[in-house]
């Protein structure tokens, strides 16, 4: 936790280089200048900034304290977190390639690799439970370049066994991708476990304030650092701005002090809502009755604020509830310093409900994000709302 503190207070940052300023700057600048044109001519070998699309100091401060948390060899900031989803597809795959992907990860992944990479590339997909190491190995092939997965996933919070997935791509010779936003860098390690790619959308725990949007990639392998960052994000001009790269290190000041009081707080609400006689199940990897409690202990130092709930009624009733929260708003998103509450499986299709195999009743699944606003204060804004259904 030491070297975690410092890469979150310290780490990338040069004082003397700007002023002695406790506080780095926002370097908006589109382009740097040059003293005459033979520093020009050799700025690749002494990694002058050039142009604002190939990079920018600001940028390089977060990427370099984000590295650090993930004990990675470098990352690379890019504008939202699926701009960086996709960055990490087009530097691993090619037309042809084959991926194997988890069920239940974010929806837009895939949305991207079945409206564009299957179509436009003919890549290849494999949908896969995300429990059965031994169903994932029957599923690759020659072809297969990347296993993707998240863990805990986001609808119903169940582990993977990153350490198992991660020795059976080594096996294959396939690299690995997790999206590690749940957990933030300071409860999950992939990297450590063996993962090639961590993914965290910047827009969650490490922004922190529900006002940016970005996604960063970090990554072991330099090489593979270098075909991200210098090829694939230049390529596509997908960079992270200046002024959220600042607002992220800001962020990242304070990441561990928030995601320790959103944890205490779900927690605190998850066992609650475990007790309510109107809940049905309460989905929260924190929880000790999870059902991989082992698994997550072993892979996990922490948990956020995150969960889900299902109640003993159909969706109408489960509309209802959230409609009677006053201090949990609805929203899409989570991470932030608000509480937030949605159905988010309320507009799924059945053939989506029965791929993800949940019941038709789980469309009224209710998503809670525990914000900073106080566990009494948001354990009884779900305590009178569940009295009025």
């Amino acid at each position: 936790m030491r070297e975690d503190r410092l890469a979150l207070t310290h780490v990338g940052e040069h004082q003397k280089e700007y002023q002695n300023a406790v506080v780095p700057p926002v370097y908006l600048t589109s382009l740097h200048i040059f003293d005459d044109m033979e520093a020009y001519k050799q700025h690749k070998e002494s990694g002058a900034y050039v142009y604002g699309r190939e990079g920018n100091p600001t940028v390089r401060i977060l990427e370099e304290k984000v590295a650090a948390l993930e004990q990675g060899a470098s990352a690379a900031a890019f504008s939202s977190g699926m701009a960086a989803a996709a960055a990490a597809i087009l530097a691993v795959c090619k037309a042809g390639s084959h991926i194997i992907c988890m069920k239940d990860v974010y929806q837009p992944v895939k949305g991207i690799l079945n409206g564009y990479f299957i179509p436009k590339m003919g890549m290849r997909v494999s949908y896969w439970n995300g429990q059965s190491l031994e169903e994932l190995e029957g599923l690759i092939r020659e072809e297969t370049a990347l296993i993707w997965i998240e863990s805990p996933a986001t609808f119903v919070f169940s582990a993977v066994d990153i350490r198992g997935i991660a020795k059976i791509a080594k096996a294959h010779g396939i690299k690995t991708y997790i999206d590690n936003t749940f957990c933030t860098p300071l409860y999950q390690k992939p990297l450590t476990m063996g993962i090639d790619i961590s993914m965290h959308t910047i827009s969650k725990y490490i922004g922190g304030h529900s006002d940016i949007i970005g996604g960063i990639l970090v990554v072991k392998d330099e090489a593979l650092g270098e075909e991200l960052r210098d090829h694939i994000r230049q390529w596509f001009g997908g960079i992270l701005g200046p002024m959220e790269a600042w607002l992220a290190i800001r962020g990242l000041r304070t990441l561990e002090l928030r995601v320790e009081r959103h944890q205490k707080t779900a927690t605190a609400v998850a066992e609650f809502l475990e007790r309510h006689p109107k809940v049905e199940k309460v989905y929260y990897s924190g929880l000790a009755s999870h059902p991989q409690a082992e698994l997550i202990a072993q892979q996990q130092s922490g948990n956020t604020g995150l969960m889900s709930f299902t109640i003993h009624g159909d969706e109408r009733k489960a509309m209802e509830l959230v409609n009677h929260l006053k201090i949990f708003e609805i929203g899409c998103s989570w991470g932030g310093f608000e509480s937030l509450a949605l159905c988010p499986l309320i507009n799924v299709e059945k053939e989506e409900l029965d791929f993800l195999s949940l019941r038709e009743k789980d469309r009224g699944l209710i998503r809670l994000h525990c914000g900073l606003e106080g566990t009494e204060v948001l354990i009884e804004d779900l305590r009178q709302a569940l009295e009025q259904i």
